[in-house]
């Protein structure tokens, strides 16, 4: 199953328009809600208002009449004591009823029939507060049996029964009206509540749908998480198992390779050196013989002897490349201090090597493997690091084999182990994964140089089995060339044995 991140060009798909539609519906029903909560408040207020105003009105038409009352007591007062301190109340009254009056009309104003009682109203205090004044004249002028007189012709009372029945009348129609909108507004209350109630059922109902929509997508979300994590754990699982595979795998090739390579420098030595030294003794004899009578024939078996002893140090250089012949005959510490010598002498730099007395334990896959990213080390600083010395530092840890090279030379890029053409870097860091090691690149000490570490468990994955020492017959080359940039031949280091059995071997070109 293959999954991609890549962007394809397309835009992104919005919300389901289901989902889209809920969404709106519920918004909508909210604006109703909130224009229908308005609408009550509205109407509440205006009850609230004309509640007010009935109550107002009540009271400033009591009050008219109370004015109306007490200047008509204040007159008869006057009739009986004489006192003109009980005159106040009808000199006040004209003022005072006219303010009522016109205070009244304001609140009545918007009512066509209570402003029609108003008028009557006024007409009736009006007429009062004149046959008041007419009597108070009368009074003056002819004294309280005119007074008697009068009242006895006039029908005093009547006005003042017509003025509290016009203020009980008004007052109800006002109470009435006040009634009568009262019960409108709680007509319009009692829809408005079950218009809120309705709409609040259907938001209610829009959100289940919602929540509805939302649960199974998330479901489905789920459901696709659980898919996506069983496929990453089968990848997963089939990853470590490939990994596994390919880990066995480059073990095995690494140990044919290292086996091929021992056979062929086996064969190398043993067949190809035992025909190159027949050969030379064969060509020593005849030119010992030939040197008297023909001495150009001499010259020239001379010159196919130094030929012969060129190839003699190309096959041992082939032999060294392909196995370094110490490091199965003396073992893993006097290979890592001879080829360390030798590329002292070739490439001018101070090479010191610190290797510890324990490293000719290690096993045939570490040793080679520690002998050979060594040697890839070694050589990238001849290359590229410009260093003037080289640390190899080899000890044996309780968890390993930890080799640490260490130059101060220019350093190295911090990425240089991602680059895909790094493949000496990468070829040392296989070679400690595959032995469940690990090789890390960092800087040197005070950020001067660069420091290879490498970590190799006391036995590889799966077992230690390598191959063993290559050469199984005589004494066999102890050889350890350095194969640097621009060295067309290696260094060459002969025991005595061989190099009597050799007896063509001269100096080294």
């Amino acid at each position: 199953m293959y999954f991609s991140t890549a962007f394809d060009g397309k835009r992104l798909r919005g919300l389901p328009f289901s989902k889209t539609l809920l969404c709106v519906a519920c918004v909508v029903i909210l604006v109703i809600n909130g224009v229908f909560l308005m609408r009550n408040l509205d109407d509440l207020r205006s009850a609230n208002a004309l509640q007010a105003q009935t109550a107002r009105v009540s009271d400033e038409l009591q009050y008219l009449n109370l004015l109306v009352t007490d200047a008509e007591s204040g007159l008869r007062g006057y009739f009986l004591s004489g006192a003109e301190l009980n005159l106040g109340p009808l000199h006040a009254a004209p003022q005072q009823l006219d303010n009522q009056l016109r205070a009244l009309g304001v609140l009545l104003a918007d009512n066509p029939s209570q402003t029609k009682n108003l008028a009557q109203l006024r007409t009736l205090v009006q007429r009062k507060l004149g046959l008041m004044h007419q009597s108070l004249e009368v009074y003056r002028r002819g004294g309280l049996v005119d007074i008697v007189a009068i009242s006895a012709a006039a029908d005093e009372r009547g006005d003042m029964d017509e003025i509290r029945l016009l203020v009980t009348i008004m007052t109800r129609e006002q109470n009435e009206l006040l009634a009568a909108r009262t019960a409108s507004f709680y007509e319009q209350s009692r829809r408005t509540v079950l218009s809120g109630v309705g709409i609040n059922a259907a938001a209610i109902l829009v959100i289940l749908l919602f929540y509805n929509l939302v649960q199974r997508s998330f479901g489905l979300r789920l459901e696709a998480e659980r898919a996506l994590q069983n496929t990453n754990d089968t990848l997963e699982a089939l990853v470590a198992e490939r990994t596994a595979q390919l880990s066995v795998l480059s073990r095995h090739l690494i140990r044919v390779q290292e086996e091929e390579k021992s056979r062929l420098a086996r064969e190398l030595h043993d067949e190809m050196g035992a025909n190159l030294t027949a050969i030379g003794m064969d060509l020593s004899t005849v030119g010992e013989q030939l040197k008297g009578t023909h001495p150009e024939l001499a010259a020239m078996l001379g010159r196919a002897r130094k030929t012969l002893v060129d190839t003699v140090q190309l096959k041992r250089r082939i032999i060294e490349n392909l196995r370094p012949s110490l490091l199965d005959n003396m073992g893993l510490s006097a290979a890592l201090q001879s080829y360390c010598a030798d590329y002292a002498r070739v490439t001018a730099l101070d090479c010191d090597a610190l290797i510890d007395d324990a490293a000719d334990a290690a096993g045939p896959m570490q040793a080679i493997a520690l002998f050979r990213i060594t040697q890839e080390a070694l050589n990238n600083i001849a290359k590229y690091a410009r260093a003037r010395s080289v640390i190899v530092n080899l000890t044996r840890e309780p968890d390993g084999w930890e080799l640490e090279i260490t130059d101060d030379g220019i350093g190295i890029a911090p990425d240089a182990m991602a680059k895909p053409k790094s493949h000496g870097l990468l070829g040392m860091r296989e070679r400690a994964l595959l032995l469940g090691g690990s090789l890390r690149v960092e800087p040197g000490v005070n950020g001067i140089g660069t420091c290879v570490r490498a970590w190799l468990p006391p036995e590889a994955p799966g077992g230690d089995a390598g191959p063993g020492p290559s050469f199984a017959s005589g004494k066999p080359e102890t050889t350890t060339p350095f194969l640097g940039p621009g060295t067309a031949s290696g260094s060459t280091r002969e025991t005595p044995a061989e190099g009597a059995a050799l007896s063509l071997n001269g100096p080294h070109p």
